[in-house]
C-alpha cells in the first residue's frame, strides 16, 4: 500500500515514492489521501489550470480486492475549474482495479507538457508518449488507438485487456465541466477534472499489470465478506431495484415525490416522466447481455445499463443514469428518451459530464425564455423547453466551444451572470445541482448548500432516508434531527469515498461493515468510531483547502434563491420552500464550527493542528 508514481510532464521524468503508513490510516486513500497531498502539495490559491496545480489518480486499500463488493473504482482529485474548490471525482468500470495490478496506489501528475503525451503503465514500468495523433480525437477513438498500438507490442489477447483513461474534445478545449472518461463510457464527471487534464497536455492513462492485492487478515476477510455480501442479498434496493432498473428507476419514485425537478427547478413534477423512465428504458432500449458485461469490477448489484437506439436518433452505449436522464430530460422539459439517450452517447464519447451539461442546457432555455439570449447568438437553433433537437446539437457545440457553446462551457453560474440573470444558475459553489428539488428534502437541501466540492447529491444523499427508507423513513418536511443525519452521511461517505467503494453499498452496510473490511483488508484495528473521526478530518481538511483558496464559509453555505424563497408550485411538496436557517446554525454547532469554518479545538482533535497553524497564519482561522 502507499505506492505513488510522480509524473513532471514537463521534464518528462518520474519518481517512484512510497507514504508511511501513519500517514495511510489517517486518510486511508482515494478522496481522503488526496485532499491531504493536494494541501501539501498545492497552493490552494492556485489557478486550476495552472501548471502548479496538480492531478491526482488514486485508488483506495481495497480497490481490486477479490471477494469485496463493489470495489472496482478510482478517483481523480485536483482544484476543480468549475468551482474553485478541492473537488474529488469518482468513477467505476475497470480502469481503478487494473492501475492497482499494475503496480500503482496513486498516480501524481504534475506541471504541463509542451506537446500533448499519454501515459503507458505495464507491470510496474512507466512510459511517456507522444499523444499529438490523438489529440483531436474522441473518447473512443482514443482508446481504441491505443489498445492498436500496444497489441503490436504486447500481442493483441494482452492489449484487448488494457484499460485507459482519456479527454475527449471537450478536456482539450478547457470545458469546464469537462470529464475524464474510462473504459469506453465510464466516467470521473463532475467539476472539470478532464479540462485539468487538457490544461495539461495529457490525453490519456494506460495501464496493464498482473499484481495483485495482498490481504492482510485472510481469515477474518473471509467472515467480513460473507456477512457483508448477506446484507447485500436482503436489501431490496441492492439485491432487487438497482439490478432489475438501474439507478433510473428513480425516475418515477423521485417525481411521485414531487421533487424531480423540471424547467431548471421551476417545478418538482414532471408530467411524462414515466416517458423517460427506467421501466421505459428497459422495455424499449437496454441490451441486457452487453450491460452485464459493463458492469463494474468486482460488482454484486449490477445497476449498469447499455443501450441501443435506432430511428431519428441512433447510437449505442454506456447508460444513461439517472441523473443523465433528469439532466437532459425533466430538466430541459424533453421527454424525448431516444434524444435524451443520444445526448448521453455523445458526452461520453466527447468527454463531458452529463449531468452538467443537461443542467446548463436548461439554464439557457430560462434565459432565451427570459429574452436574454441575442438571437444570432444560437445560429438559427430552436432553442426551447422539450426540444430533443436542442440538447443534442448544443452538447456537440460544447464540447467544441462553437458559438453559444463557447458560453455554455463555462457552466451555469457563469453563463448567466454573462446574459444578467444570475438568479437562474442552479449552483452551489459554483456546481450545478443535480436531480433532486431540495424544497421537498430538507436534509438534502442541508447537505447541497453545505457540500465542500460544490451542488452534490453524494456528498450526502438524504434521499435515502427522506424518501427511499433507508436505513429507514424520516419526515422529509422535518429539520429537526437533519444537521446530525447530514454530518454523519457525510463523514462516512468521506471514507467510503477514501476506501474506495460504491456508495450504493451504503443502501445495504454502514460504519461497523466498511470498519470490518478495512480492518481485515490492511490489518489496523479500525472501529466504526474512527470510521466517523477520519470521515471528519476528510470533511474537515476539505473545508480548509477551500477557505484557504476562497474564503469559505457561511456565505457560500447556501443554496439558490429560487429554493430558499418560492414555494414549490404543485405536487406533494407544494407551499414548501428549503429552510436552511433552520438548520444551519445546528449544523456548525454539531460539526464544530463557526460560521462554517472549523476552530482550532475541532482542528487539532482530528489531529489537524498544522491546518489550524496555517490558518492562523493567514488570518483565517475563526475567532
Amino acid at each position: 500500500m502507499g505506492k505513488i508514481l510522480r509524473v513532471n510532464l514537463w521534464t518528462q521524468k518520474y519518481y517512484i515514492e512510497t507514504l508511511p503508513e501513519s500517514v495511510l490510516r489517517k486518510w486511508i486513500g482515494g478522496r481522503g489521501l488526496g485532499v491531504y497531498l493536494m494541501l501539501r502539495e498545492v497552493d490552494p490559491r492556485v489557478d486550476p489550470f495552472s501548471p502548479r496545480n496538480k492531478a491526482l489518480v488514486m485508488t483506495g486499500p481495497v480497490t481490486g480486492v477479490a471477494g469485496v463488493p463493489e470495489a472496482g473504482r478510482w478517483c481523480s482529485v485536483t482544484k476543480s475549474p468549475l468551482t474553485n474548490t478541492i473537488h474529488d471525482s469518482q468513477s467505476g468500470g475497470k480502469f481503478g482495479p487494473e492501475l492497482k495490478f499494475a503496480g500503482f496506489d496513486a498516480i501524481i501528475v504534475e506541471d504541463v507538457s509542451e506537446k500533448p503525451v499519454w501515459i503507458w503503465i505495464y507491470d510496474g514500468k512507466v512510459e511517456i508518449r507522444d499523444a499529438t495523433h490523438l489529440w483531436g480525437k474522441d473518447v473512443h477513438a482514443t482508446t481504441d488507438m491505443i489498445k492498436e498500438e500496444l497489441a503490436k507490442e504486447i500481442g493483441k489477447d494482452e492489449a484487448a485487456q488494457v484499460k485507459v483513461a482519456c479527454i475527449g474534445p471537450a478536456g482539450e478545449n478547457l470545458v469546464r465541466f469537462a470529464a475524464i472518461m474510462n473504459d469506453y463510457n465510464r466516467a470521473a464527471g463532475r467539476g472539470g477534472h478532464g479540462a485539468v487534464w487538457g490544461s495539461k497536455k495529457l490525453k490519456a492513462i494506460a495501464v496493464r499489470g498482473h499484481m495483485k492485492p495482498q490481504i492482510a487478515k485472510p481469515d477474518l476477510f473471509r467472515e467480513v465478506v460473507k456477512k457483508v455480501v448477506e446484507k447485500h442479498k436482503k436489501s431490496p434496493v441492492t439485491a432487487e431495484g438497482l439490478p432489475k432498473l438501474g439507478t433510473a428507476i428513480l425516475v418515477n419514485i423521485i417525481n411521485k415525490a414531487g421533487i424531480f425537478p423540471t424547467r431548471n427547478f421551476k417545478t418538482g413534477v414532471f408530467p411524462t416522466a414515466d416517458k423517460i423512465s427506467g421501466e421505459t428504458l428497459a422495455e424499449k432500449y437496454l441490451d441486457k447481455k452487453k450491460a452485464l458485461e459493463e458492469s463494474c469490477w468486482g460488482c454484486i448489484i449490477t445497476c449498469a445499463r447499455y443501450t441501443r437506439i435506432k430511428g431519428k436518433w441512433t447510437g449505442e452505449g454506456g447508460g444513461p443514469e439517472y441523473e443523465t436522464i433528469w439532466a437532459f430530460g425533466a430538466q430541459t422539459g424533453t421527454d424525448d428518451l431516444e434524444a435524451v439517450c443520444k445526448a448521453n452517447y455523445l458526452c461520453n464519447e466527447l468527454g463531458l459530464d452529463t449531468i452538467s451539461m443537461g443542467h446548463v442546457i436548461g439554464t439557457l432555455m430560462e434565459l432565451v425564455e427570459l429574452g436574454k439570449i441575442p438571437k444570432e447568438k444560437l445560429r438559427g437553433l430552436d432553442v426551447r423547453w422539450g426540444s430533443g433537437e436542442a440538447i443534442v446539437e448544443l452538447t456537440w457545440r460544447t464540447a467544441y466551444r462553437s458559438g453559444i457553446g463557447d458560453d455554455l462551457a463555462e457552466g451555469a453560474k457563469r453563463l448567466a451572470e454573462k446574459y444578467g440573470a444570475p438568479e437562474v444558475a442552479m449552483v452551489v459553489r459554483g456546481q450545478e445541482l443535480p436531480a433532486y428539488d431540495p424544497r421537498g428534502a430538507q436534509g438534502h437541501g442541508l447537505g447541497y448548500a453545505t457540500s465542500n466540492r460544490g451542488g452534490c447529491h453524494l456528498r450526502a444523499y438524504l434521499i435515502a432516508p427522506e424518501v427511499l427508507g433507508v436505513p429507514h423513513l424520516v419526515d422529509r418536511f422535518a429539520t429537526k434531527g437533519k444537521p446530525e443525519l447530514v454530518k454523519e452521511f457525510q463523514d462516512v461517505f468521506a471514507v467510503i469515498d477514501s476506501m474506495i467503494v460504491c456508495k450504493f453499498s451504503s443502501f445495504a452496510i454502514w460504519d461497523e461493515d466498511y470498519a470490518a473490511i478495512l480492518t481485515a483488508v490492511t490489518g489496523w484495528d479500525i472501529s466504526k468510531e474512527e470510521v466517523h473521526k477520519i470521515g471528519e478530518r476528510i470533511w474537515n481538511a476539505e473545508r480548509v483547502f477551500n477557505i484557504l483558496s476562497f474564503g469559505d464559509g457561511r456565505e457560500y453555505d447556501t443554496l439558490p434563491k429560487r429554493l430558499l424563497e418560492e414555494p414549490m408550485p404543485e405536487g406533494p411538496a407544494k407551499g414548501h420552500v428549503v429552510r436552511l436557517q433552520e438548520m444551519l446554525d445546528e449544523y456548525y454547532k454539531v460539526r464544530g464550527w463557526k460560521d462554517g469554518r472549523p476552530t482550532r479545538a475541532k482542528l487539532e482533535e482530528l489531529d489537524l493542528k498544522w491546518l489550524a497553524d496555517r490558518l492562523e497564519e493567514e488570518g483565517l482561522l475563526p475567532g
